[in-house]
């Protein structure tokens, strides 16, 4: 198959930012951990570029991290780098088709076949072809899920040059669908000098056990999304957006930017609703993509049907304009099945249901209404039927909210049932109903759960840790001191 052209790759643009202020929240253990391999990484990667390539700049928790963490390299003094590959319409439905299948879920349907395959490989070797301008001789490639797996027997040609794949999605238990995605990509995945995943049980059969790495993903404490923002602040934001009614406003509807310098939140979300939410409603919490596997739905209709706290409080779903996230085409399709569900709900049982699409033409601002949202809500859940982190959980527990959340993926990695959050099976409408009754009841229990919560993530899910577990990879790669 052949395509005439495609946009050049993106390069994005990521500043620097000084790791000491990452390394002031850490125990002096960790700070003394932390100073110590990034004072090496300056020696190991001099005279290197480390390209990190992905498929979209906005979006997700692969755009988020990428943004904080390069961001915190470069402050380190390693020449980190990001791009964007192109693709046309019918690429983005076959990774989608991908992210579904290793999800073990059939998604639009379609097939992996030699068709795909072959769609697949032609655009990826257009891109191929613009990103290999860019590498040097001695420059690293870390390629981030399936979207770019097919460009590492394209970008190994260069002699010397380390290729990383790294895959953020999978399940503890694959099905045919999960293993017939891994054998759409094991022809180039099994060609990376180094493979990356999120957790052992994700790690596929079939590859070679020595290339293999575990790295949990990370927050940025600092970042827009997720850095301390006072009550008269996360009022004015979220009234500034159109989410919330209120006359309490105290503080202006302003936050910082990742340069500090001082933004205002001037765009306003689209919102699905009988009438805005009140500053004082005890507020319940789901942010995600618009996606099947997040089963907004099931939120939906496990709050409406199970949580019958007599606090009488509200559920808003909030995702990103459906768009603003290039790489997922089926972000519509789902949104719309959500609304047509809460049209049909019940007139009491609708006032009390949100659907709240945030405006991506600013993706800091985006961050800040998020940010202000989960620091509003009394309760946060993810009700994931497949999980390959869910960065949205970290982000929260680092705000101190009592999460309820599904039994699946990295989640388990995050929550310690009882202690920093509640997980229950994915289809147990009544048990995840219980669970938000509880915490939404018990003041005192969701104050010590958000606690135990905050300190859950400082110890395990900072980007202190993140940053240094790349550095042992790729110096590893290097045959160089970790």
């Amino acid at each position: 198959m052949t395509i005439d052209r495609l946009p050049e790759p993106i390069d994005v643009r990521v500043g620097a930012v000084a790791p000491e202020r990452l390394i002031a929240l850490l125990t002096p253990e960790q700070a003394a951990r932390t100073r110590d391999a990034l004072a090496r990484a300056g020696p190991t990667f001099a005279g290197r570029t480390i390209w990190n390539v992905n498929s979209t700049a906005t979006g997700g928790g692969v755009a988020e991290m990428l943004q904080s963490l390069l961001a915190y390299a470069r402050g380190a003094g390693v020449d980190a780098r990001w791009v964007v590959i192109q693709g046309d319409a019918d690429f983005f439905s076959i990774t989608k088709r991908i992210h579904n299948h290793l999800h073990g879920s059939p998604g639009d349907g379609g097939a992996l076949d030699a068709t795909a395959r072959e769609h697949y490989e032609a655009v990826l070797s257009i891109n191929a072809k613009s990103l290999a301008q860019r590498l040097g001789p001695k420059d690293i490639v870390i390629l981030h899920d399936p979207q770019t797996a097919g460009l590492i027997p394209l970008l190994r040609t260069a002699p010397g040059l380390p290729v990383v794949w790294r895959c953020h999605v999978g399940v503890d238990e694959p099905n045919s669908l999960v293993r017939n995605a891994w054998d759409f990509l094991r022809p180039y995945v099994q060609l990376a000098d180094a493979c990356i995943f999120s957790r052992q049980a994700f790690v596929w059969e079939g590859l070679d056990k020595p290339r293999i790495a575990i790295i949990g993903p990370s927050i940025d404490p600092f970042a827009a999304k997720n850095y301390d923002l006072p009550i008269e602040t996360v009022i004015a934001i979220l009234h500034a957006a159109g989410i919330e009614d209120t006359e309490r406003r105290q503080g202006e509807p302003v936050f910082l930017r990742q340069n500090g310098s001082v933004a205002r939140v001037v765009h306003t979300a689209d919102v699905a609703e009988v009438a805005p939410i009140a500053h004082d409603t005890p507020l319940v919490l789901q942010v995600s993509r618009w996606d099947r596997l997040k089963d907004p739905l099931g939120v939906m209709h496990g709050f409406v049907n199970h949580v019958t706290s007599a606090r009488a409080a509200h559920l808003i779903l909030a995702g990103p304009a459906v768009n603003g996230v290039s790489d997922d085409p089926e972000g519509l399709a789902v949104f719309t099945e959500v609304h047509e569900a809460w049209e049909a709900l019940p007139p009491a049982a609708r006032e009390r249901v949100h659907l709240a699409s945030l405006p991506m033409a600013d993706v800091e601002e985006n961050a800040v209404m998020v940010n202000a949202l989960q620091r509003r809500a009394d309760v946060v859940v993810q009700k994931s039927v497949a999980e390959g982190f869910g960065l949205t959980v970290a982000e929260a527990m680092w705000k101190a909210r009592p999460m309820v959340a599904s039994r699946v993926g990295g989640i388990q990695d995050q929550i310690e049932d009882g202690v920093s959050g509640t997980l229950v099976a994915p289809g147990d409408l009544e048990a995840f109903g219980c669970a938000v009754d509880r915490y939404l009841s018990d003041r005192e229990l969701a104050r010590v759960v958000g606690e135990a919560a905050r300190e859950r993530v400082r110890e395990h899910f900072l980007g202190s840790r993140h940053l240094i577990q790349y550095l042992e990879v790729l110096s590893g790669l290097l045959n160089a001191e970790p």
